[in-house]
């Protein structure tokens, strides 16, 4: 019987067995030569022709007719040994054991060191499986004649077989001790040095036992079986190449040898994924594939092929695979896991909740696909269950960092800052190196924290350990010539209907692409018809268009760099699925963060941040990382979506009463806002309130929102909650229920104040003392509304007192508004663009001065870190290591990041982290 590898997940195609090796070696029937001894030549005697007769039918395998022969011969001769043996061997290969061994006794009671007769009781003693009294027959033989060579040759046999026995008995020293005798008896006896080989590797002595299988392989040189164990050892040790070699070796011997073809598969497998991490992903396909054409049905390598396509953005593939590997292996819990993953990125959320379900029938505690269907629920704003998948997976998995990032998310997601902070400290406590849990952290704080200079340390102790996981180019062939055409790289996941997309549509449209060549690096990992448009735009005024969702960002620095790009702008900050690793690469002479975050990224490799002198006025007390370069107008040019549809009539003419509304995230209505809110719906008889968004399709969530402004004194008949519209026309329309809209602070709305606005609905904001803040100051300044700007709370209320006491004006105000927004510089994209260009072309003249913010900061942070280490040396040095370990490891990424649901409402979102259960070694 022969044994095939063990599976380090315990899931193999083929037979599961024990270690790994094939059994020990049975030993080998009787030679031939059995047939045709020689016999000693007798005394002469009467029957002697008769007996030479017999002897000549033997040889020629006929033992019927020389049995008679030997019959007469004894009927004459009764004393004669010749003829009891060669009848007892007649006897014995027709099957008449106890007659032979009747025969052969006669013999050796004529002649007691008759070695042949002796050699043949001790087979028929074997036959039998008395295998102490056929060694001890084959030894009374060779004592008669120690040169009679198939004595030796059956001793070494059934030496070897009371070792095996020995050892199956639980007796291993006494049968190791059997194969040593065997091969003294016979010193090229294969098998002994093969099971020795069985032996030392169950006793993890492998290269002892490598040697004894050489030895088998060297004395028999087709022993399949030895090579084959050969193979085990080499894989197991994780020499993938020998293994590989000596399972060629097998099959060359044995082509059908189904336990090596089952080990080559394994190998392969192993070998495919050693590459495919070592960066070579075409020749881990390779060898996947090469591992089915060994083992058709093994499900290992179909599941690596699916996480190797998936990797490589293959997913109809990935797809394929992943139900094959589940097909042939219906315990494939990873498989159904991964399935779930594609299908929550294709937003078949339906469908990614069945896999999901699927992989935890198979296994209830798997901690990936309780996480994975917490984010799926978290998205679709079901945060009870979605707390609950998740609170699982980390009882399940205590150290699963992301598991706790993905809490945060969930916290964030329904209002609670503080505890969404505090779930990302403790997945940075388990992972200090977790990308998303450090940048949630990061977009959490600003919700919360206005002004306050810990908000800046953070941000920027973030960026100085981030900055060193990435080496930066310190040299460009970018020609310095400060009046020439530039070209600019703009790099971004949000091209598709997204929040950002409605502020960099008009730089893409309008840019003169004859001096500013654009570039633009998608991360989109789901084009919809805006990502075709904007595409189609670039590409047909001369730009280029580059997909890079799925590479890695060195590599896109490299893309940079190959594309000459002059200054690069990334315009996601640390929201989802950004590229700061790729900025961190310092890939362009000049680098810039714009629109899509509302602070210093804390990357000291980004030379310039864009905004405007309302957002950021000259005397701000912020701290950035970052040069401040602001553009004359608003920092923001919104182009309208197109599927807004007409304003309607301000709703309190038909309703009587006022309705004031916001479609902010729940994250920025903080119980501050709720407090303000709460004073101008109390002070306004009748009015109500209508608040929009994704966690109010959750009871639990609607219910504490609506019990805290009834504490606050608003009663919850008077609150109308709407959980996320997706479709974008029906979102806007969705503005014909509020008469006025309110924005959040510190954080206020970007996206949700230029629709507000779009569609008639006058908005009330607040001057702070940060961007986030001021960035409804920013909008409304320029649409002419700087009317509706507070200072304080107080103001903030009378502001809204003030409109809601004339509806007559709100009515007049809301159906110029469209027009208003529309002719302001927030809409201009001709005049912004020009503006924009200007700012573009100074950053670019101060580079060819050598006016570079960003090298400066890097060499004033070189200059503190020799201080901070000369410091260390000379106070502690022996604490030099430690103090200066501050960077993180290599950041990690387990399978595919999470992208927010499709939606124009609400303000770029967190990173949830979606796990992938990664390829398998066998």
């Amino acid at each position: 019987m022969a044994r095939s590898e063990n599976d380090a997940n315990e899931r193999e195609g083929g037979l599961a067995v024990e270690n790994g090796f094939v059994e020990e070696s049975q030993s080998s029937p009787v030679p031939s030569v059995l047939t045709a001894d020689v016999i000693p030549a007798q005394r002469a005697s009467e029957g002697k022709d008769s007996l030479s007769y017999a002897n000549i039918l033997r040889s020629r395998n006929k033992f019927a007719d020389a049995l008679s022969l030997y019959d007469g011969v004894l009927e004459k001769d009764s004393g004669c040994i010749e003829a009891y043996v060669g009848k007892g061997i007649c006897l014995q290969m027709q099957n008449m054991g106890r007659a032979a061994f009747e025969s052969f006794t006669e013999a050796i009671k004529l002649d007691p060191l008759n070695a042949c007769a002796l050699t043949h009781c001790g087979i028929l003693y074997k036959d039998e499986g008395r295998l102490v009294e056929a060694a001890e027959s084959y030894q009374k033989a060779l004592s008669a004649d120690p040169s009679y060579k198939l004595a030796a040759e059956c001793l070494a046999i059934v030496l070897t077989d009371l070792g095996t026995s020995l050892k199956l008995a639980g007796n291993t020293q006494e049968g190791i001790q059997k194969y040593y005798e065997a091969l003294k008896i016979d010193p090229h006896y294969a098998p002994a040095y093969y099971n020795l080989g069985v032996v030392y590797s169950e006793m993890m002595q492998y290269d002892t036992a490598l040697s004894c299988y050489e030895k088998a392989a060297l004395e028999r040189p087709i022993y399949a079986e030895a090579y084959c164990n050969m193979g085990v050892i080499y894989k197991n040790r994780g020499d993938l190449e020998s293994s590989i070699a000596c399972y060629e070796r097998c099959l060359a011997v044995s082509p059908n040898f189904e336990i090596a073809k089952n080990n080559m598969a394994i190998a392969l497998t192993d070998l495919g994924t050693k590459v495919k991490l070592e960066g070579d992903i075409n020749q881990g396909v390779a060898y996947y594939k090469k591992a089915l054409s060994y083992n058709w049905h093994y499900a290992d390598a179909m599941y690596n092929l699916g996480v190797a396509y998936g990797e490589m953005l293959k997913f109809d593939m990935a797809i394929v695979y992943y139900e094959l590997a589940f097909h042939f292996n219906p315990h494939c819990a990873e498989a159904c896991n991964n399935l779930g993953v594609i299908y929550k990125d294709r937003d078949n959320l339906d469908k990614a909740v069945e896999c999901y379900q699927l992989a935890l029938s198979i296994k209830p505690n798997f901690s990936q696909s309780l996480n994975n269907l917490g984010v799926v629920y978290t998205v679709q704003g079901k945060m009870d269950v979605a707390a609950s998948m998740i609170e699982k997976a980390i009882i399940a998995c205590p150290t699963y960092a992301e598991a706790y990032n993905n809490l945060g998310v969930l916290y964030r997601d329904a209002g609670n800052i503080s505890m969404a902070i505090t779930a990302y400290e403790q997945c940075l406590k388990i992972d200090p190196d977790s990308r998303n849990a450090g940048q949630n952290r990061l977009l959490a704080m600003n919700y919360i924290n206005e002004g306050d200079d810990k908000l800046f340390d953070t941000h920027r102790d973030w960026g100085r350990r981030f900055m060193r996981l990435y080496l930066q180019y310190n040299s460009w062939d970018n020609p310095k010539y400060p009046e020439r055409p530039l070209v600019i790289g703009y790099i971004s996941p949000d091209y598709f209907t997204h929040s950002v997309s409605y502020f960099i549509e008009a730089p893409l449209i309008y840019h003169d692409y004859g001096n500013y060549q654009v570039v633009v690096y998608s991360a989109v990992v789901k084009a919809d018809a805006k990502t075709i448009r904007f595409r189609e735009r670039v590409m047909k005024k001369g730009g280029l268009w580059r997909d890079i969702y799925g590479v890695d960002e060195k590599k896109v620095a490299s893309m940079v760099r190959e594309d000459k790009i002059d200054i690069l702008v990334e315009l996601t900050g640390h929201t989802a699925n950004n590229k700061l690793g790729t900025m961190a690469c310092r890939p362009a002479p000049v680098q810039v963060t714009w629109i899509g975050y509302p602070n210093t990224t804390g990357l000291p490799t980004i030379d310039y941040r864009i905004t405007d002198s309302f957002a950021d006025p000259p005397d701000t007390k912020q701290k950035h990382v970052e040069e401040l370069v602001r553009l004359p107008e608003c920092f923001l040019c919104y182009t309208p979506s197109l599927e807004a549809g007409p304003v309607s009539p301000t709703p309190a003419l038909s309703n009587g009463f006022i309705t004031f509304g916001s479609f902010n995230n729940l994250a920025k209505i903080t119980p501050k806002v709720l407090r303000v809110w709460a004073r101008i719906l109390c002070a306004v008889p009748n009015s109500r309130l209508v608040v929009k968004c994704k966690p109010f399709s959750c009871d639990s969530v609607r219910q504490k929102f609506l019990t805290t402004l009834e504490q606050l004194g608003l009663e919850s008949l008077r609150v109308d909650l709407l959980p996320l519209i997706l479709l974008n026309h029906d979102h806007m329309q969705a503005y014909s229920l509020m008469d006025i809209s309110l924005d959040t602070f510190p954080y206020a709305g970007t996206t949700t104040t230029c629709e507000s606005l779009y569609m008639g609905v006058p908005c009330v904001t607040m001057a702070g003392s940060v961007h986030a803040h001021n960035v409804g100051v920013s909008l409304l300044s320029k649409v002419g509304l700087q009317h509706l700007i507070a200072q304080n709370e107080d103001e903030y209320v009378q502001l809204a007192l003030q409109l809601a006491s004339d509806v007559a004006a709100l009515q007049n105000l809301r159906m110029s508004l469209r027009d208003l927004m529309s002719k302001s510089p927030i809409c201009d994209g001709q005049n912004f663009i020009s503006g924009l260009e200007a700012t573009y072309r100074n950053m670019w003249r101060r580079y060819c001065k050598g006016d570079v913010p960003s090298l400066r900061y890097m060499e004033m942070l070189q200059k503190q870190d020799a201080a901070d280490e000369l410091t260390v040396e000379t106070v502690e040095p022996e604490k030099v290591t430690i103090s200066t370990d501050t960077s993180p490891g290599a950041v990690k990424s387990n399978g595919f990041n999470q992208v927010p649901l499709l939606t124009t409402s609400e303000e770029n979102g967190n990173l949830l982290h979606q796990t992938t259960n990664p390829g398998k070694l066998s």
